[in-house]
């Protein structure tokens, strides 16, 4: 009766639009008052004892450090770059879009923030250029979803702790499934781009314009090399590589660009500080949540009932990429890596599967989500900056999600592509 009252009322909440993290909240809230089994205050604890980690404060300092340095002028040299390398060629402006959002992946570590700074530059270039809109949303959406895949990854690091794995590994294991979701976008593009005759351009860059470029936008590519190699050259931990982003974009954004006012500043700060209270709210939330389920053992139950069905851990593998494809149509991210984590990950290592693994695999599945109905954010974001409807950007993006799904099957069944690089460096 009690996970009844949970995920009923859960679900009649969010039905009824209220905020995910509210839901939750309530949803636990009564669970746990109608089971009588703890106390009203465990609520309250498990608020403060959620959040009261060292590895999550990396969370609000990335994504402070997207903000300024997409505010600060490092996207538009991005896109820049990427223009004199692939405007030449078929369907130019869609592989300059995905280039792009991989590389301000490796900046932000959010999907929607890599959508807002590369869709606000690139939506309208590509609708004057004569791309259908929710053709190039639907594209510029299933790229953005990269910036949870490929490194720094806010939904990374909110799963190592759920796991209770490194971050570190999380991020290296991410490395190349990331490239191959651009990689597979970007291949995609190119094959419907010239079926739709969506042309490069015709300007031709000399060698003295293509090293120009690449010097104007030398402080932004410079970030990934920053934070990832001290990530990863064990010069910082991820926490402190964060706090390091926020330094550089500050003083790229003010002092050597000087794009950021001292007005822009306050406002980044203020929406940076808006999205990490929304963020802290789900994780602890969610985290009570969590706890609900497992003083009712039904983490336990799932795992025992899936086992019993079968031990075959491609059969396994499957059924939770259904589950968590379906989850992320409707389920923020981060609630829904905090509440299956627990519930999943017992049953994946039961039948061999490693943990780091199984968090790429959440992580793309759930970067599909970003990209898919109702709940899809990217696609909410893209369409909106675009001036499209959700109808024609959903349209748009389903030739990109084909792609994912495959890139999705092939991380799911060979692990070296997410594992390799860790043996690789001795991780």
């Amino acid at each position: 009766m009690v996970s009844f009252l949970l995920f009923g009322t859960f679900i009649i909440l969010l039905v009824a639009a209220v905020p995910v993290a509210i839901s939750l909240g309530l949803a636990s809230a009564f669970a746990l008052l109608y089971s009588g089994k703890v106390s009203s205050s465990f609520i309250a604890q498990g608020l403060v004892t959620s959040i009261d980690s060292f590895p999550l404060m990396a969370v609000p300092f990335f994504i402070l450090a997207g903000d300024l340095m997409g505010h600060g002028g490092l996207s538009r040299r991005l896109l820049n770059v990427g223009a004199v390398f692939f405007g030449r060629y078929t369907g130019g402006l869609a592989i300059i879009a995905v280039v792009t959002c991989m590389f301000f992946a490796a900046i932000s570590g959010s999907g929607p923030a890599t959508v807002a700074a590369i869709g606000g530059i690139m939506l309208p270039a590509m609708a004057k250029a004569g791309y259908d809109k929710g053709w190039s949303v639907g594209l510029i959406a299933s790229a953005g979803s990269i910036g949870i895949i490929i490194p720094p990854s806010i939904p990374m690091i909110i799963y190592a702790v759920s796991a209770n794995v490194s971050i570190t590994q999380m991020f290296i294991a991410g490395i190349i499934p990331g490239l191959l979701i651009g990689f597979g976008l970007i291949a995609v593009a190119w094959f419907s781009a010239r079926k739709r005759g969506y042309t490069g351009e015709d300007r031709r860059y000399t060698g003295r314009d293509v090293l120009a470029t690449v010097w104007d936008a030398k402080w932004a590519l410079l970030v990934p090399v920053i934070i990832l190699g001290g990530i990863y050259g064990g010069i910082f931990t991820p926490t402190e590589a964060a706090a390091v982003g926020v330094i550089y974009g500050f003083v790229i954004g003010v002092f050597v660009h000087r794009e950021l006012s001292w007005k822009d500043l306050y406002r980044v700060i203020a929406e940076s500080a808006l999205t990490s209270a929304t963020v802290i709210l789900i994780v602890g939330t969610a985290t009570i949540f969590g706890r609900v389920l497992t003083i009712e053992r039904i983490p336990v139950m799932i795992a025992e009932a899936m086992v019993s069905l079968t031990d075959n851990h491609v059969l396994i593998l499957l059924l939770i990429n259904v589950l968590l494809l379906f989850v992320g149509m409707f389920m923020e991210t981060l609630a829904a890596i905090i509440i299956l984590t627990p519930i999943l990950l017992p049953v994946v290592l039961a039948v061999g599967v490693d943990a780091v693994h199984f968090g790429i695999v959440v992580i793309v599945n759930l970067a599909i989500g970003m990209v898919t109905p109702p709940v899809g954010v990217n696609l909410f974001v893209g369409a909106r900056i675009g001036n499209t409807t959700l109808e024609k950007a959903s349209a748009g993006a389903l030739i990109f999600i084909t792609s994912m799904l495959i890139v999705l099957l092939l991380i799911t069944y060979v692990p070296p592509l997410s594992l390799a690089p860790l043996s690789l460096m001795g991780k």
